[in-house]
């Protein structure tokens, strides 16, 4: 079976060359005798996925992308036409949904990871209260939780479209609801997701903080709710996995310089259950010491990487993959 090559980005402003955010990796990969090719992120947005990939060689074979995050219906024709190139993506459409939106992979890590519940709806469709109210009940009712949709949340508009103090405040929930669905607009991805909120371990070195939730950005997977009520951020790590093993252990991009030493006992063989080739998972440590939560999973292929990481064995596993 011929190397697998990478996709990157291509830069908008000189499409020849990587988006400046993946060229440091695209450098390395050259190092390490690895082949990329570019992508034009925008033409796969707009869902012209043949044009996008017309820089791809005709019947390159295997194919690891590594770039922006896309909807899964994006994701889907990109690997059509990939197809029709004779190239083939390895992580399939179905996996990447799996990995990539919540309901996917909840299923699996549920007890491991803080409990949701979820309600599908239309982009711009806010649920009615009696939706609302059955998802409360299926949470206790009680206590404070997150809003998301199945892939993001909105974390900088904390106390206005994230955090719910109080579910028994039907209230407060459909307003917080509404206003997250009315920022996320057109963007709203598959439907609104309550997930209990849970302290995590802050850093000693200043004010941290916690939560329980949802998947963030750089490339595009990767958590990003746990600035609990504003105050900071968790101490976090993001692990990569390939073929149900770590192959590269981190912090997450958003806080670069912690030092973390996840317990991975009990995420491997959740992560071999889920059956995604590459994948990445965002853990955070209960403030009471009791272990590690899983706050996120993600597609490897849209998951960000913390700035200064060495991901020398991370691209050398894809390309031996």
């Amino acid at each position: 079976m011929p190397v697998p090559a990478i996709l990157f980005p291509a830069d908008p402003l000189n499409p020849r060359r990587p988006d400046p955010h993946f060229a440091w990796e695209a450098r390395l990969l050259r190092e390490l005798g690895g082949e990329h090719h570019l992508v034009d992120h925008d033409a796969l947005l707009a869902g012209h996925a043949e044009q996008a990939v017309r820089r791809v060689p005709q019947d390159r074979g295997p194919l690891w992308y590594r770039g922006w995050m896309l909807p899964s219906a994006r994701y889907a024709g990109f690997a059509t036409a990939l197809a029709a190139r004779g190239c083939a993506l390895l992580t399939s459409p179905a996996g990447y949904a799996t990995a990539h939106e919540l309901p996917g992979w909840y299923d699996v890590f549920e007890g491991a990871t803080p409990p949701s519940t979820w309600i599908p709806t239309a982009a711009s469709a806010v649920p009615g209260p009696e939706e609302l109210a059955a998802a409360a009940a299926r949470l206790g009712g009680s206590g404070p939780a997150i809003v998301k949709d199945y892939v993001k949340s909105r974390k900088h508009e904390w106390h206005e479209a994230c955090y719910i103090p109080e579910l028994a405040d039907l209230a407060s929930v459909g307003r917080v609801v509404a206003r997250f669905v009315e920022l996320q607009g057109e963007f709203l991805t598959g439907g609104v997701v309550l997930r209990r909120y849970e302290e995590f371990e802050r850093p000693a070195d200043g004010p941290g903080g916690s939560s329980g939730d949802d998947s963030g950005e750089g490339s595009g997977g990767g958590s990003d709710d746990r600035s609990g009520r504003g105050s900071g951020r968790a101490v976090e790590a993001r692990v990569w996995w390939l073929d149900g093993e770590p192959v590269l252990v981190g912090p997450h991009p958003d806080a670069p310089h912690h030092d973390v030493e996840p317990d991975l006992t009990g995420v491997r063989p959740l992560v071999r259950m889920l059956g995604c080739r590459f994948v990445t998972t965002d853990l955070a440590s209960r403030a009471d010491g009791s272990g590690w939560r899983v706050v996120e999973v993600g597609d490897g292929q849209v998951s960000d990487l913390p700035h200064g990481i060495d991901a020398t064995g991370l691209l050398a596993s894809l390309i031996a993959a």
